[in-house]
């Protein structure tokens, strides 16, 4: 058997990049004697000193220098799941027309049924989903999001959706939400909001790790509680959508944090929480 020279190969270091399979032709096919003399065995410094490659071995990613160093490969499950407890979706009959209840719009119509307007603010949630579903951590795919009305209404959000920019559009939606319990894509099936059973608890992975966001909590950096967080399960974020009082969930939680000194809004504490965890994961 003809000895062959070992060449080990730095993905990382190399600065030209590696040929890909199908390039100038397939890896398996036939090459003539004197280019089987002069081929190469490519490989880690693992691979045995016998062994050679048929495939070349492409660049290292930065995603995979991580992944390298962590020991641990990225999966498609999201990484965080946010539950947004007590939000305030309430339809009511104003006039003729069926309508989302606010304390802007719908006032009087509150106080005459003995409520409190300040109490109906839709528009907190409005900019909490801005907030998660416009982020990186979501467009990666980390993300997950569930939604539980005051009134006790549970509803799961799928990553792909565009939540309208306008408040008034947006109560559109919810009202048609709340009504038809489902709003599907307008080009295919697929089902972007989503009424489901409670509790929350029945949707959430069963080793998952439940973290409650208050001001009455320890109060933590973001940035240096994110990676403290265990990396094998994924985590689950409650934070309430309302506008006064807390959030007392109805299932256990592991660990109650707040991640600042002074009373955020909820669209603020979830904005630092989405970029501890983009940083955390290398998402640009």
């Amino acid at each position: 058997m003809p000895k062959r020279k070992l060449v080990l190969v730095d993905p990382v270091a190399d600065e030209q990049p590696a040929a890909v399979a199908g390039d100038g032709g397939s890896a398996s096919a036939p090459e003539s004697k004197k280019k089987k003399k002069k081929a190469t065995a490519v490989g880690s410094a693992s691979s045995s000193p016998h062994a050679s490659i048929s495939e070349p071995v492409p660049l290292m990613t930065m995603r995979d220098a991580a992944v390298a160093t962590s020991g641990k490969r990225p999966d498609k499950e999201p990484a965080v799941i946010v539950v947004l407890e007590r939000a305030c979706l309430e339809t009511g009959k104003v006039g003729k027309e069926h309508v989302l209840l606010n304390c802007d719009d719908h006032a009087n119509f509150l106080r005459k049924h003995k409520r409190d307007p300040a109490d109906s603010r839709p528009d907190i949630l409005h900019q909490c989903m801005l907030i998660l579903l416009d982020s990186p951590l979501n467009k990666a795919g980390k993300l997950k999001l569930y939604v539980r009305t005051e009134l006790g209404v549970l509803f799961e959000v799928s990553p792909q959706i565009r939540i309208p920019r306008t408040f008034k559009r947006f109560c559109g939606l919810m009202t048609q939400l709340l009504f038809k319990l489902s709003i599907r894509a307008s080009n295919g099936p697929t089902k972007l909001l989503n009424v489901i059973k409670n509790p929350v608890t029945d949707h959430l992975p069963p080793d998952c790790r439940i973290v409650l966001m208050s001001v009455t909590g320890r109060l933590v950096a973001a940035p240096d509680f994110v990676p403290t967080l265990p990396s094998d399960r994924p985590v689950v974020f409650v934070c309430g959508a309302m506008a006064h009082g807390k959030v007392e969930p109805e299932y256990a939680v592991d660990d109650c944090i707040a991640i600042s000194e002074y009373p955020l809004s909820g669209a603020a504490a979830l904005g630092r929480l989405c970029a501890a965890w983009e940083n955390h994961l290398g998402i640009l």
